[in-house]
């Protein structure tokens, strides 16, 4: 009976053990992520995969990935015109794509009018609030949807050196893509990790993986004052894991 009764509490200081684990470390991408190479194939990118996930036992962390990104500094503006990468949202499985990537982080909540949603909720990762939508133009004016490393950012930071459908696969890779406060959008502007990070400090470590894990797939750059920040925000959560699609 004693040695019933101690097998229990082993399994479940165990389980215990795993909650504490997944409360430190917060969630993100599933997948482990290889830097892009231009094949010529279709692309096979998952427009429909979640947002937010368990975070994937062995995947590698953050901070790793970080260190295999060349430090350079930051090359000029000149020639960046977001036509350089793609010209609108584009239509991706019969849906435009800005539809898809809000109705991504609405999840069940959303009510959808075939490809377009018009209402739903969600935790809003920049500012933490908890947003409620109840008409299309609300969602219209209040959100937007945010490349996380901005376009001009990774133009200046090796995106000159991609080809046309390389840079066309960064600006409208989901993992690049998060729905996001407008206003709170267009605070962070072009920056990067050194010039803006979310007011949401609980979001900050999954933030700064989701551009480590960007620059990492489509071999872009960072400057040493952005590689510094991201160093200073992975300390707080060494166990970050990078984000894939």
């Amino acid at each position: 009976m004693k040695l019933k009764t101690r097998r229990v509490s082993v399994m479940v200081l165990a389980l215990i053990g795993v909650v504490i684990w997944l409360v430190v470390n917060p969630a993100s991408y599933e997948a482990v992520l290889t830097p892009v190479e231009d094949t010529g194939a279709e692309s096979t990118m998952d427009y429909g995969a979640e947002a937010i996930t368990v975070p994937k036992v062995g995947a590698p962390l953050a901070s790793e990935v970080l260190e295999q990104i060349e430090v350079k500094g930051r090359a000029p503006k000149t020639g960046y015109a977001r036509e350089e990468f793609y010209d609108g949202w584009p239509t991706v499985e019969g849906c435009n794509l800005r539809q898809k990537i809000v109705r991504r982080e609405f999840g069940e909540t959303a009510v959808m009018d075939g490809c377009n949603v018009l209402a739903g909720e969600f935790d809003e990762p920049y500012t933490g609030e908890h947003l409620v939508f109840h008409e299309r133009d609300e969602i219209s004016k209040g959100i937007q949807i945010d490349h996380v490393v901005a376009l001009s950012d990774a133009w200046q930071k090796g995106a000159q050196g991609l080809t046309a459908k390389g840079r066309y696969e960064l600006a409208t890779d989901p993992l690049n893509l998060l729905a996001v406060d407008a206003s709170a959008n267009k605070k962070k502007s072009d920056g990067d990790a050194a010039t803006w990070l979310p007011p949401n400090k609980k979001f900050r470590c999954q933030y700064v993986a989701r551009q480590v894990s960007v620059k990492h797939k489509y071999s872009l750059w960072v400057t040493e004052a952005e590689k510094q920040a991201i160093k200073r925000i992975l300390a707080n959560c060494p166990n970050e894991p990078v984000v894939g699609n």
